[in-house]
């Protein structure tokens, strides 16, 4: 099932909408978090403080909009709140895990220099998905006049885009051919993903 299938089937039932909301919301969230993890102990830039202040930021608005299909739905990040809870769980674990190794294989780093060549990948490799995931998105709840927007979101992460390109022109003259490996493992696991919410949907006759 391709994204927009999928996205119009979550769309038309408000419970599936709201765990999906709550979906990404907790995936914003973990994102913010790893940002955070991957901090020097002092020398910490405005643009990363800024990237985990607005992930945090989305977590929170997205959460917030949920109210607008059921205020009394998906009140925590539990697993019954989630759609395909392991997966979704996983997700940006494994992308963390196998991004590090690709990186150690390629880069002599210590664990500093490691995490923030993590942080810089792992969070292109997101914007990119990011960058196509919301519009598609947005598309559809316009397009079913849905109360649900995500317009202000789509803003910030082209930004952030846009600011991790900037960064990795710092850190590697080749950072595309790099990046380009990162974002390969993420488009496998992001298909992963989207496969275990088809199956969870079907499965459980939401359709």
């Amino acid at each position: 099932m391709d994204l927009h299938s999928l996205l119009e089937k979550i769309v038309s039932d408000h419970t599936i909408h709201a765990r999906w909301l709550n979906t990404l919301s907790f995936m914003e969230n973990a994102g913010a978090r790893k940002i955070s993890a991957c901090e020097h102990v002092s020398e910490v830039s405005l643009i990363q403080l800024k990237h985990a202040a607005e992930e945090h930021r989305h977590a929170y608005y997205l959460k917030k909009q949920i109210g607008k299909l059921n205020a009394e739905l998906c009140m925590t990040y539990k697993s019954h709140e989630l759609l395909a809870a392991t997966a979704t769980r996983h997700y940006l674990h494994a992308l963390d895990i196998r991004a590090c190794r690709y990186l150690l294989h390629h880069f002599k780093l210590n664990p500093d220099e490691l995490r923030y060549a993590a942080y810089l990948f792992v969070t292109y490799a997101i914007e990119v998905r990011a960058d196509q995931l919301y519009p598609v998105y947005q598309q559809i709840l316009t397009e079913n006049n849905s109360r649900i927007m995500v317009k202000s979101i789509i803003l910030e992460e082209e930004g952030h885009l846009e600011e991790m390109i900037s960064q990795l022109c710092g850190f590697s003259a080749d950072w595309k051919d790099h990046a380009d490996c990162i974002v390969k493992i993420e488009e496998e696991l992001h298909r992963e993903w989207l496969n275990s919410i088809g199956q969870e949907i079907t499965d459980h006759h939401y359709a």
